[in-house]
């Protein structure tokens, strides 16, 4: 194995050959004694797709068996040779770990293995939110957890001064000048963003408390990334949504219309995908969108039939909705990708794992039909069937009543529109000085 001459270091991002050699990663996952061979490396691809998604070419990868966590690499120093020399030698310029390093950990291993480049999965988790977010809302959120995740490792990015400094012990280096003028701009970003996030969630809310003047139930779909949320949307109701094969498709939730077979009306809202390790600061930035899953009425847990984690990432979504909050709202399971997996006996494992589930294929349709009554259902809890009259100078209701309620007759009257229907019960108090009996 031919190995490559080194970075220069520091490294300098806009020199053509650095760029190009950044281009080219190296993956290390690690086993901890209470993790089993199979997680490691399932955990492995899933961060060689994320590293992927940011048009980054892995050449190679190992799982290293970590018997205690070591403070100055994470891993022992031979493992940190041994991972620098198989880098070098597949010619990148990019180490990314699996797990969180700290900021100490990043400027040794950049300092102990020159040239190198060295990340962990929460940035590259945060390159790809950065790379996704379009909306305003999603965009602040982004840029907050940046520059959260920034501020402590900027003494990292100033190491290259240290050579500057002498004189006596009360003076300062440019390296440590420089980096103080940085924390202070970061932290002063900090605030300015925070207060734009502010804005921008009070907006949100008032848009959500017009929602919620309309009187049909919200449900929020959630599920792990890349599990079929934005494609169950569309099935549904028809949008448009950008439903791609690869993680973090979409990070800004979209809400729809949704008609189901009674003729009665919901909202539904297709959020962001979770993932494992997702980095605490973006649960934390992230909270804001998340809220639309903490606000509504159901929750439906999509969950990847064909993977082989499924079960792994059904607890992660079900750990996420419970730090932002939503862990007491209902939840009808959906099992999305049934058209990958023929095997009676799987399907009926998967079903036997999650009690009420519902087999859904959003590409092909199968299993919409069951889902759509399984929501007609859950939107009519609480529902009171009633005869109305309601008076002609009040159609405002009856067009809330149409948009909400199931209709069951209809007639016009000298007296007003009689209408026979099954209320929710958030139309009841204004529908009661209209209610001639309960129906029969």
């Amino acid at each position: 194995m031919s190995t490559a001459a080194p970075l220069p270091s520091p490294i300098d991002p806009q020199d053509p050959k650095v760029r190009e050699r950044l281009g080219r990663a190296f993956l290390v996952g690690l086993q901890r004694p209470d993790q089993d061979a199979r997680d490691s490396l399932s955990l492995l691809e899933e961060l060689r797709e994320l590293v992927g998604n940011l048009g980054i070419e892995v050449r190679g990868d190992l799982v290293a068996r970590l018997r205690e966590e070591h403070p100055r690499h994470l891993v022992g120093s031979g493992k940190m040779e041994e991972i620098a020399a198989l880098a070098r030698g597949l010619d990148c310029g990019l180490v990314v770990f699996d797990d969180a390093l700290t900021p100490a950990q990043q400027r040794n291993w950049e300092k102990d293995a020159p040239g190198l480049r060295v990340i962990d999965r929460q940035e590259v988790i945060l390159d790809i939110f950065a790379a996704r977010a379009k909306t305003r809302e999603a965009v602040l959120q982004v840029e907050l957890a940046r520059l959260q995740q920034q501020l402590p490792r900027l003494r990292r990015l100033w190491s290259h001064l240290d050579r500057q400094r002498g004189g006596g012990a009360m003076q300062r280096d440019a390296g440590e000048t420089q980096l103080e003028m940085d924390q202070r701009g970061i932290r002063e970003k900090i605030a300015r963003v925070r207060r734009e996030l502010d804005e921008v969630v009070r907006q949100r809310a008032t848009q959500r408390k017009q929602r919620q003047r309309v009187p049909v139930p919200t449900f929020a779909i959630v599920g792990y990334t890349n599990a079929g949320k934005s494609s169950l949307l569309n099935r549904l109701t028809g949008a448009e949504v950008l439903a791609a094969d690869r993680l973090f498709a979409t990070l800004d939730p979209t809400t729809r219309r949704l008609a189901l077979p009674s003729g009665r009306g919901l909202l539904l809202t297709d959020t962001v995908g979770f993932v494992r390790r997702l980095p605490h600061r973006l649960v934390e930035a992230f909270k804001a969108t998340l809220e639309e899953s903490v606000q509504a009425d159901v929750l439906l847990h999509v969950v990847d039939l064909a993977s082989p984690d499924a079960a792994a990432h059904a607890e992660t979504t079900l750990g996420v909705l419970g730090e932002v909050g939503a862990g007491d709202r209902p939840v009808l399971t959906v099992l999305n990708k049934a058209d990958l997996v023929a095997d009676p006996l799987a399907r009926a494992e998967a079903l036997a794992r999650h009690p009420g589930a519902i087999l859904v294929s959003a590409r092909t349709g199968e299993g919409v039909p069951e889902l759509l009554a399984e929501l007609d259902r859950l939107a009519a809890q609480g529902d009171r069937r009633l005869r109305l009259l309601i008076p002609h100078d009040r159609y405002d209701l009856v067009a809330k009543l149409h948009g909400a309620a199931a209709i069951l007759s209809e007639k016009a009257t000298d007296g007003g529109v009689e209408l026979d229907a099954l209320v929710p019960a958030r139309l009841l108090e204004a529908t009661a000085p209209y209610a001639q009996k309960v129906a029969t």
